[in-house]
């Protein structure tokens, strides 16, 4: 899912606003979330590590993932030490994280896998017409009152 996710300072008022923002459709982007920090926490947070950081900006109601929060942390380490700047946006695509199919093999224990599969093959004909020969209605009757049937 790509995301972006915009920090904002509000140095009138000490605050961070955090704003997080998915593409839900292809060229759809929406937000999804807003949360507010206190400017001075977060910023001295920044300054300690990345444990720190995380400490103070992951909350219940926003948990960004472990790459996703390294990624906002190492971004946030300039937006902090420029005064000047107000606004940053951070793109983010989860897809980046996953490995890539180069880094798939196929290993021996794969294969006897697919051969056990492949063994029971072709069910024949008769033992289809006999799976087939019984009655699937379900029979109920008034005195029955097992929760399946409510």
């Amino acid at each position: 899912m790509k995301q972006k996710i915009r920090f904002e300072k509000n140095i009138k008022d000490n605050i961070l606003t955090v704003l997080e923002s998915a593409e839900v459709d292809p060229g759809v982007v929406l937000l999804l979330h807003e949360e507010d920090y206190d400017l001075d926490a977060i910023s001295a947070a920044c300054k300690e590590g990345l444990d720190a950081f995380l400490a103070v900006f992951r909350r219940r109601s926003f948990f960004p993932t472990r790459d996703l929060s390294e990624k906002l942390f190492e971004n946030a380490v300039g937006f902090f030490a420029d005064p000047e700047s107000d606004k940053m946006v951070i793109d983010f695509n989860d897809i980046d994280t996953l490995p890539g199919e180069e880094d798939f093999t196929l290993e021996d224990d794969d294969v006897e896998l697919d051969k056990l599969l492949d063994e029971d093959g072709d069910t024949k004909e008769d033992e289809m017409k006999e799976i087939d020969s019984e009655d699937d209605t379900p029979k109920f009757t008034p005195e029955d009152t097992s929760e399946h049937e409510n």
